[in-house]
């Protein structure tokens, strides 16, 4: 009965993950060791096999024939192996983890529980995407992302945050201006700062009482990201919607005021995503664990 080389399994999952990286240096950074090791090693499987895996210059790498049709074979090596790593090490978790999230999101609620993160998990380290852009996780090989609404790719788990309504803010300076708007109707005369997503025509949905009423402002910027709406908030350039949760700091400090607290915008669901696996590497498991009893945004 023959026995399996787990040496040339492991090589053969490293020329895998080159090729899923497009290159030797991102996948030694996805591998957490260099790039002159992952050469070495991909160099002695082509060694071992008697054929060139890559054609290679000095600003790229492309498969060769062979190199096609063994990754054909083997490209669910890199999956494998992590998994069955992950279910017989005793060890603690290690190596790297991409999360994707907004800048908003990543200012006011990941960055400042960071520190404790890396007191759990010394040997876990993040690549952080910060982007108010959409990522496709599984081309850009992204292992978290935090996400605003309920994704509906079925491809993908989502583990729910945080749910809030959205409040009604704007700067002292605004208002000493314009003054403070005592009614909805009052809010329709005001210069609003509008997020480009939800409401390229300036138009807030608004809910008093239960019930909903679109607001039509005369006047109105749009921007396509919520850290920036929340800059020219403070900067007095108008009134807006933003998370509560995300600028009591603000309120606290008279940087921010309230206005019509009764009156909220659309609820806001905050979501931790990832692709559907049967076995998450334990890196990525315990930063999902660590977020969802992080309260984040308490």
């Amino acid at each position: 009965m023959s026995t399996v080389d787990i040496s040339k399994l492991r090589h053969l999952a490293i020329f895998a993950k080159v090729v899923e990286c497009s290159s030797f240096a991102a996948a030694a950074r996805k591998l957490n060791t260099s790039r002159s090791r992952v050469s070495e090693q991909v160099a002695q499987l082509e060694a071992e096999i008697g054929v060139s895996l890559f054609h290679r210059t000095t600003r790229q790498i492309s498969l060769t024939g062979e190199g096609k049709r063994i990754y054909a074979e083997v490209k669910v090596l890199p999956t494998v192996l992590e998994s069955v790593n992950d279910l017989i090490s005793k060890d603690e978790p290690m190596g790297r983890v991409c999360l994707s999230l907004a800048h908003n999101i990543a200012h006011s609620h990941i960055l400042p529980i960071l520190d404790r993160f890396q007191e759990a998990y010394p040997n876990v380290y993040l690549d952080m995407k910060v982007t108010d852009q959409t990522s496709d996780l599984i081309s850009e090989e992204i292992d978290l992302a935090i996400r605003t609404g309920i994704p509906k790719d079925s491809s993908m788990i989502s583990r729910l945050l945080h749910e809030e309504s959205l409040g009604i803010f704007a700067s002292p300076q605004y208002l000493d201006r314009t003054g403070t708007p005592n009614t909805i109707l009052e809010l329709e005369r005001h210069r609003w700062v509008s997020l480009y997503q939800a409401s390229p025509n300036g138009s807030q949905k608004l809910y008093f009482d239960g019930k909903a009423t679109t607001l039509v402002p005369q006047s109105y910027d749009t921007c396509n990201s919520p850290m920036t709406i929340h800059r020219m908030l403070l900067n007095g350039l108008g009134i807006g919607l933003l998370l509560r949760s995300s600028v009591r700091k603000e309120v606290t400090n008279g940087l921010l005021v309230p206005i019509l607290p009764e009156v909220s915008g659309e609820q806001l669901s905050v979501t931790l995503m990832y692709p559907s696996k049967k076995q998450v590497p334990k890196r990525t498991r315990c930063l999902i664990d660590f977020l969802l009893s992080a309260r984040l945004f308490r």
